[in-house]
């Protein structure tokens, strides 16, 4: 879904189209995976990805489908890169967007909300869609990104410190109200 600079819906286009060197801005989402103890899920985008190829970033990302709910959208790919039954995603970072640009002129650039998803069953990745996966402490990920100990995402790198700021455990963090979500998302 193409959107403005305030989130309004302007038309869809097809994914090949929106991640190129003339990148318009488009909704997407992120999202943050933590087990029971407080782990965060990081993945390593697979090697054939048209944006930021073996890069290891947050849990989950995409875009949804044309009517399809943010919160739905990321269970539904949650599901398909990793294999894992989650009940629901608590939004956090209702406004959240970004812009960046690849060595090769490749463009990112979404309006990307941002969601804590908690799960309790193993992961399976999807290798079409992930190259490897890792469990972090939030804590010494949230540390590592903010201080720029690991190579992360330019997205990721972004929403660690806002994530923060909601405090240190992401476990307590009081989800946005959705009515907080760009008009597009507003569904």
């Amino acid at each position: 879904m193409l959107v403005d600079a305030a989130g309004r819906a302007l038309g869809t286009a097809p994914k090949t189209s929106v991640h190129g060197h003339e990148t318009p801005l488009h909704l997407a989402f992120s999202s943050y995976v933590f087990d029971h103890e407080g782990r965060v899920l990081l993945t390593r985008r697979a090697d054939h990805k048209i944006t930021w190829p073996g890069v290891w970033t947050n849990s989950c990302c995409g875009h949804p489908l044309p009517g399809e709910r943010l919160d739905l959208a990321v269970v539904r790919r949650l599901s398909y890169e990793l294999g894992v039954t989650a009940e629901r995603a608590d939004l956090m970072l209702p406004a959240f967007s970004y812009r960046a640009v690849m060595a090769n002129g490749i463009v990112e650039h979404e309006l990307c909300p941002v969601y804590r998803v908690t799960v309790g069953t193993p992961i399976v990745p999807n290798a079409d869609e992930v190259g490897e996966v890792r469990w972090m402490p939030w804590k010494e990920f949230a540390e590592g990104v903010q201080n720029g100990l690991l190579a992360i995402s330019p997205w990721c790198r972004e929403q660690v410190p806002l994530l923060m700021e909601l405090g240190s455990d992401p476990m307590t963090w009081q989800p946005a109200a959705e009515a907080e979500l760009p008009p597009a998302a507003q569904i």
